[in-house]
């Protein structure tokens, strides 16, 4: 990844679909964006990003996948609309 940027990652909180529980992952650095879901942990658009890092990226959904489903579940989506959270 370049050096001068730094990655900031955001996610959603917990979507069910079609009885699934999901989370939609957001990795940011500069114009660069790869957008992911949880738990598949499969990057599925991203730009600026090569393969290598998307690789990386996916990986570290898929290893990181409770604790980011767990950091998902306090998410309150009416307090993050409304600027509280």
């Amino acid at each position: 990844m370049k050096q001068s940027d730094e990655l900031r990652m955001t996610h959603s909180g917990i979507i069910n679909k079609k009885g699934q529980k999901i989370v939609h992952v957001t990795f940011e650095r500069g114009n660069d964006y790869a957008e992911g879901t949880l738990p598949s942990g499969i990057i599925e658009k991203s730009s600026g990003f090569t393969p290598e890092e998307i690789e990386h990226l996916s990986q570290y959904l898929q290893q990181n996948t409770d604790d980011i489903m767990a950091r998902a579940k306090q998410v309150n989506p009416l307090r993050s609309l409304m600027g509280k959270d």
